[in-house]
């Protein structure tokens, strides 16, 4: 078939480059537009348009799927369109487009976390086992009959970052094997079932780690938001990144939000029991171990969340 691919980040890339190496001809690459990047901001182009590039496909930089997108992609009259997390919805007359109209690479198990950041709604939530959902796209979001998914089960402490680049490959073969039933008519579609959950974009507050929680809250908050939007807390008022997070096995008693040195650990204490602190970074600083922060720190009984 003639594919048209839609995707911005580095977890379509796997899919795209999938794509690339299957029987089917990829005649067009959607993505969003340079964007800036690092302290200087310079604009770089999104990890689509660079895989694409390598793979020499031509390349339509959108920072929405409309007239432009339309346009192209009527003119190269494909067979399916595929999305992989592009960052925008697509609409009629896109949708109605391509002859076999479009499929998208989710990465939950649908109808579980329909939206943005399902990745990171598992986890903050706790979810043990979460997966990729290959579905129809129809116009209500994340809606459209399912067309194969794999279950994934999440391995302790694992952030958002290695669950997304676990499911990002994953996704990328069971996309692949999708478009060929497709291609082959033997595709079998099968409506969402259950209740749905929403998963919208984070916002800066959600990565706030809620110390007077059990530890395992605590840690399904730093493991949903780490490394965007970032988990972190307040120390007498100055904000604090928490980058490395584990459960504890210390007997030391601490209140919520109550910072301790304990044989060379650096605890906070939560709802329950205390949980080891690795790595931070002070606001304006570098990353540091939390061994060298808690060193410089000035306080004589620091609280987290002060």
């Amino acid at each position: 078939m003639r594919l048209v691919f839609a995707g911005t980040p580095a977890a379509a890339v796997p899919s795209l480059r999938r794509l690339a190496a299957s029987r089917h001809e990829i005649v067009a690459v959607l993505t969003r537009p340079d964007a800036p990047q690092g302290r200087r901001r310079v604009l770089t182009p999104s990890p689509v348009a660079a895989a694409a590039e390598d793979l020499g496909l031509p390349i339509l930089k959108t920072a929405t799927l409309g007239d432009a997108a339309t346009a192209v992609v009527q003119q190269h009259a494909p067979d399916l369109g595929v999305v992989v997390a592009y960052g925008g919805l697509v609409r009629e007359p896109l949708l109605s487009a391509p002859a076999h109209g479009w499929v998208n690479l989710h990465f939950s198990l649908l109808p579980r976390w329909r939206g943005a950041a399902p990745v990171q709604r598992a986890l903050i939530a706790g979810d043990q086992t979460t997966g990729a959902t290959v579905f129809r796209l129809v116009r209500e979001l994340d809606a459209g009959d399912v067309l194969g998914e794999v279950r994934y089960d999440v391995p302790g402490q694992a952030t958002a970052a290695d669950v997304l680049d676990a499911l990002a490959h994953r996704g990328g073969y069971l996309l692949a094997d999708v478009v060929d039933a497709i291609a082959d008519g033997t595709a079998v579609p099968r409506p969402q079932t259950g209740a749905p959950t929403s998963a919208p974009k984070l916002t800066l507050e959600d990565g706030r780690l809620r110390w007077e929680e059990p530890l395992e809250r605590v840690l399904a908050r730093w493991q949903g938001t780490t490394p965007e939007p970032g988990a972190f807390t307040t120390v007498d008022g100055a904000r604090l990144k928490i980058l490395v997070l584990r459960a504890g096995d210390r007997d030391v008693p601490l209140a919520p939000g109550r910072i301790a040195e304990d044989g060379g650990d650096i605890l906070i204490g939560t709802g329950t029991e205390p949980v080891v602190v690795e790595r931070v970074q002070p606001a304006g600083r570098s990353a540091m171990s939390a061994a060298d922060w808690w060193r410089g720190l000035r306080a004589d009984e620091p609280v987290a969340g002060s």
